[in-house]
């Protein structure tokens, strides 16, 4: 058994390997990060999402996160940009990355209405590459300082990233294997006859055949692709796959850089030997490979502190997609334990909240108009959400006080969604007072239970 823990410690840890799919997994990572922060300035995505908003969702335990003005909040792209491009330059690497990811990741907890799921895959890939030697081949820090060029490194710093996604594709996989996507091709069969306009393709999305197809194809990709990617007799095919499954995702719905930060990052599957023969170049027989010495390694800590915090690390990972099942509620209903599991496109859901604000002291009541707080798109978010639901009562609670000077009013809510094509039902407790319900980690018990209908 001790031999079997040593050998399993040296092949997926301690072996050597060569460097080559770690640089360029910065390279393409970097790059794709830095053309990604200039589209979000050239939309005028800092207007919309952070400039024109009055009132800003928040993450759990990130409530002091806040909005800069208008030009510090050009400041901040400025910094995901320059710092993204120093990432694939591999210029001042490790100060870039570290960089790259507190901008980034402050980005995305602004506003969580803006929540997507591959902006959180960014945010653990560039957490990850802190501790990872990827600047040491192929960089201006080589150049800089050719002490720190080295042609190997230990396999755990290329398997950590293969690990963290073969969890988001088979969380992802396992996340779609629900009645609703494989029963009922929801919301595939919602969706497809909207994109009957794509040339060749388009005909056969009027077909109920055709989304039953692309839903179970979808599930099948998502559980096996990683496996396939591991195996070298299936692996280039399988990168097709990859090519192909993202690229029609990024046809057929907007979905922003999903697939390519999917089609890039994947090929870190593919070991040294299988790179082009530019990188491959660093790694020959020819060479003198070398490993990074203790001194020089990118990695501060003692061996077994790193194995521990990567085991943790991965162990929150694995368990946090999930968590819904601490819960009693359907997860697409009352989406508790939603976000951060990997749950791509399974879910239409449209909705309206009309939020009615009391006051205990003269029983005076008004209506309120959504519309003078919140952009279209929060509106739209909130509006679906039972705890962006219970943030914005608290906000009403706050306004109305301190502009009407209402002491603890009574603000309730008529919220009705219609989840994958039912009927719309009631999400939330009509009776309850939302402004003075405290939100937390336990069952949601005044959002309604989802009736299927």
């Amino acid at each position: 058994m001790n031999k079997f823990k040593t050998n399993l410690k040296w092949r997926f840890i301690d072996s050597p390997v060569g460097i080559a799919p770690l640089v360029r997994f910065r390279i393409l990572f970097g790059g794709l990060m830095m053309l990604g922060g200039i589209r979000f300035v050239a939309e005028g995505w800092i207007e919309k999402l952070y400039v024109e908003p009055r009132y800003f969702f928040k993450f759990y335990w990130f409530e002091w996160v806040r909005p800069f003005d208008e030009l510090g909040m050009y400041i901040l792209l400025a910094v995901i940009i320059g710092s993204a491009a120093m990432v694939m330059l591999g210029f001042l690497y490790r100060i870039a990355i570290i960089m790259f990811f507190v901008s980034f990741t402050y980005l995305e907890l602004i506003d969580a209405t803006n929540y997507l799921n591959h902006h959180y895959l960014v945010c653990l890939l560039s957490f990850l590459l802190i501790f990872l030697p990827a600047h040491r081949s192929h960089s201006v820090d080589v150049l800089l300082w050719k002490k720190l060029k080295v042609t190997q490194v230990p396999s755990w710093t290329i398997n950590i990233l293969i690990l963290q996604l073969t969890i988001v594709y088979t969380c992802a996989g396992i996340a779609k294997l629900n009645y609703d996507w494989i029963f009922n091709a929801m919301p595939l069969t919602i969706w497809l006859p909207e994109r009957q306009g794509i040339p060749v393709l388009g005909y056969f999305f009027q077909f109920k055949w055709c989304a039953f197809l692309m839903s179970w194809a979808g599930a099948f990709y998502d559980l096996t692709i990683a496996y396939f990617l591991m195996y070298s007799r299936t692996r280039r095919f399988a990168y097709i796959l990859v090519i192909v499954f993202h690229l029609m995702t990024w046809l057929l719905f907007n979905i922003g850089l999903f697939p390519w930060i999917m089609i890039v990052s994947t090929l870190i599957f593919f070991p040294s030997n299988e790179n082009s023969k530019i990188l491959d170049s660093y790694n020959n027989t020819n060479t003198q490979s070398k490993l990074p010495s203790k001194r020089m390694d990118l990695v501060f800590f003692e061996k077994q502190f790193l194995y521990v915090f990567l085991v943790v690390f991965m162990f929150f990972q694995i368990v946090i997609p999930f968590r819904y099942l601490l819960y009693p509620n359907n997860i697409f209903w009352s989406e508790e334990g939603y976000r951060f599991s990997w749950r791509v496109m399974l879910v239409e859901k449209t909705g309206q909240a009309i939020f009615t604000l009391k006051d205990p002291k003269n029983n005076r009541q008004t209506e309120i108009i959504n519309s003078r707080y919140l952009t279209r798109f929060q509106e739209k978010q909130m509006s679906i959400q039972p705890d962006f639901i219970l943030q914005f009562a608290h906000y009403l609670r706050y306004e109305y006080k301190r502009t009407h000077n209402i002491e603890n009013p009574i603000i309730t809510v008529d919220a009705h969604v219609a989840l994958n094509g039912r009927v719309s039902q009631q999400l939330i407790d009509p009776t309850v007072n939302l402004a003075a319900i405290n939100d937390d980690f336990l069952p949601k018990e005044w959002v309604l239970n989802f009736k299927e209908l």
